[in-house]
């Protein structure tokens, strides 16, 4: 697959390509959403045991084939013509995937890999007649190399298992009448019925009914969440105790499901820097290797030496040089972390950006949708006058009711939630920058800013004091009243997220530099906000092109930085930022496409997860790639030197291969 361009903005690709894509992988799966037959289990997944894995099985039958040969041949039973025959005949059930993987690679003249070197040096050792050496090189290799498949195959087919959730048929609604079809066959615009207990088996919109519903497969949040009639719901997602009535919006083929499963897959694809370095090393490495044995072999008979002496060391010198612990240092770990994630609702888009999250140094934040909901609510009524709270709140709304701006509609709300009864008005008028006013009860009333009741001349009472008091708070201001005189004073503000503080103080514990808000908002309201998270910087009324330049400025002086915001609007700063953040971003394609992480949820611990997440994985990418050099140090001279046999040297490889496989998956746990 090619690598993704340093450009993190990618160009939105065909909406009918993605389509086909997604279809591809449904339909890969089986007939259906559900699980597949056992024998269209794959290499590439697989969801059995790990017994019944075929690689696996094949190095469990050549190691006991292995090792009734050595018993039998050991004790004298049989003569050595037909202890040669077992040793062969043990070898094509361990070696057959990975000796047709190197023939492959021979054949198409693509390069030399660690493939083609041991099956070399099982050639080698079979020439010289250490025919057990040999067979005991083919059922080591092919257990390693059987191992480290089971791993990808499992990380592959747990992402993959998330189709399951779906269920494989829906009840859909035609005309009155109910039928049941499968899954697959929904269409956009179909009506469909999910009992309670249920799966829902594609995107769609709630048209009849409430429930909650348990989204933990899409957004990683376990706490089921209360849903209503024009409320979004997801495939995947299981129904609690309420039947809906759910219009279709995605085909199953393009749902929120696929869309995770496909990129998901497709970031296991994508290749970090380090991954990138060790194969370069290795194309490079391998025949350099190759060369030196044969040299190794040649020369020194030329010489006058011992020639089976220096065969033997040559032999030896292939096994124990071939790199395969070092090229899975980094993808094991890599392909595990970005596959855990996803699980828990975290799309990471690539090995590079798994990576870059394990050294980040600062962390900058949009507010509003971000650090807030991106919604005010009222948080104070002060009468001014002779009216009390409920009388205030009950004229505002009145007024704000025809209003469409975001203040005017939580005056509404929070008058809907005490459950105030709003008087007719009349005659409404919107003032541009300052407010509205309407007829209420016979009377003009009057919402909106401090600014406009003093160009009335209106009597404000205690109202400068307040509106300084509540500013100093990040709170927005407006005054409800007549010409004459301020009767109330209703403080908003848009709520911080009730998780952010947790995680502000995550990414502090995690080694962050620097925590830096990034906001378009008055820097007054900005600073209060900042203040109360424990914020390190901020930088306030900004336009989109000062939020860029302002990450360029904290990655020259800190290094590395995410951004965090909540979509497409924040696109340019998350294409700035060396890993951009996108949270909130089910079922939004722009956004998940404008990225390098997407939260499929409005949840800021799952950025401070992503963050422990790729520090994890480097680290563990980091400890392997040494742990891989030092061991190929060591065993490179002791080869060449003649200090090991062929039989330490391949316990040696494959037992570090194999522990570098055990020590990447450790980031599941991160």
């Amino acid at each position: 697959m090619p690598e993704r361009s340093d450009d993190r903005v990618a160009a939105p690709r065909d909406s009918s390509g993605q389509a086909e894509e997604r279809k591809a992988i449904a339909e890969s799966i089986g007939d259906g959403p559900i699980g597949r037959d056992e024998e269209d289990e794959s290499e590439e997944s697989f969801t059995g045991p790990w017994w019944r894995y075929p690689p696996i099985l094949g190095a469990a039958v050549s190691g006991a084939l292995l090792a009734l040969s050595l018993a039998l041949d050991w004790s004298g039973l049989i003569g050595q013509p037909v202890a040669i025959a077992l040793y062969l005949l043990s070898m094509p059930f361990a070696g057959y995937w990975w000796f047709r993987e190197g023939l492959e690679e021979l054949i198409e003249c693509r390069e030399i890999g660690i493939e083609f070197l041991m099956a070399a040096a099982t050639a080698g050792a079979a020439a010289l007649g250490a025919w057990e050496e040999a067979a005991f090189l083919v059922f080591l290799y092919g257990a390693a190399e059987a191992v480290e498949a089971f791993t990808f195959a499992r990380t592959r087919s747990a992402i993959r298992a998330l189709l399951d959730l779906a269920p494989k048929e829906a009840r859909v609604l035609r005309e009155g009448v109910e039928s049941l079809i499968p899954a697959t066959e929904l269409q956009p615009g179909d009506t469909f019925i999910v009992r309670p207990g249920e799966g829902i088996a594609t995107d769609g919109v709630i048209r009849a009914g409430r429930s909650s519903l348990n989204e933990s497969a899409i957004t990683g949040e376990s706490v089921p969440i209360d849903k209503v009639e024009g409320d979004k719901v997801f495939a995947g997602t299981l129904n609690g105790q309420g039947a809906l009535q759910i219009e279709a919006t995605h085909a199953f083929a393009d749902n929120t499901l696929s869309k995770i499963i496909h990129l998901v897959e497709e970031a296991q694809e994508q290749k970090g820097r380090g991954q990138r370095f060790i194969e370069t090393f290795g194309r490079r490495y391998s025949p350099a290797l190759l060369v030196a044995a044969i040299l190794l072999a040649v020369v020194p008979q030329l010489l006058g030496g011992d020639g089976a002496a220096w065969r033997t060391r040559a032999i030896t010198l292939l096994v124990a040089g071939a790199p395969c612990a070092l090229v899975m240092s980094t993808p094991v770990a890599m392909a595990a972390g970005i596959g855990t994630a996803g699980r828990r609702g975290v799309l990471v888009k690539g090995g590079m950006h798994l990576e870059n999250l394990g050294k980040l140094k600062v962390i900058a934040f949009d507010k509003t949708g971000t650090l807030t909901y991106g919604r005010p609510s009222v948080t104070n009524i002060v009468p001014l006058g002779s009216i009390d709270e409920s009388e205030a709140l009950r004229i505002a709304g009145a007024v704000e009711r025809f209003s469409e701006h975001p203040l005017a509609q939580a005056v509404v709300e929070e008058a809907a939630s005490r459950r105030i009864d709003l008087p007719s008005s009349s005659d409404f008028e919107a003032l541009t920058g300052a407010g509205a006013r309407a007829l209420v009860e016979n009377r003009e009333i009057y919402v909106g800013s401090l600014a406009m009741f003093e160009d009335f001349g209106a009597n404000l009472g205690q109202a400068y004091e307040f509106t300084t008091a509540f500013q100093e708070q990040g709170k927005t201001v407006i005054l409800v009243g007549t010409q004459e005189r301020a009767l109330a004073l209703l403080a908003l503000r848009d709520e911080i997220r009730p998780n952010a503080r947790a995680a502000i103080r995550a990414f502090h514990a995690a080694g962050i530099a620097r925590v830096v808000m990034l906001t378009g908002d008055h820097p007054r309201t900005a600073n209060a906000i900042a203040k109360e998270l424990g914020i390190d910087d901020v930088r306030a009324a900004l336009k989109p092109e000062g939020k860029v330049a302002a990450l360029r400025e904290l990655e020259e002086r800190y290094g590395a930085v995410a951004m965090i915001g909540d979509g497409v609007n924040d696109a340019p700063a998350l294409a700035q930022a060396t890993v951009g953040i996108a949270m909130g971003t089910a079922g939004t394609d722009a956004a998940i496409e404008a990225a390098d992480v997407a939260l499929m949820a409005d949840d800021l611990e799952q950025a401070a997860y992503a963050l422990r997440l790729g520090g994890a994985a480097r680290r563990i990418s980091r400890q392997n790639i040494v742990f891989s050099l030092a061991l190929l140090g060591v065993l490179i001279p002791g080869a060449a030197l003649g200090l090991f046999t062929v039989a330490i040297a391949v316990t040696a490889h494959e037992a570090s291969e194999l522990l570098a496989v055990a020590n990447g998956l450790r980031v599941v746990r991160a």
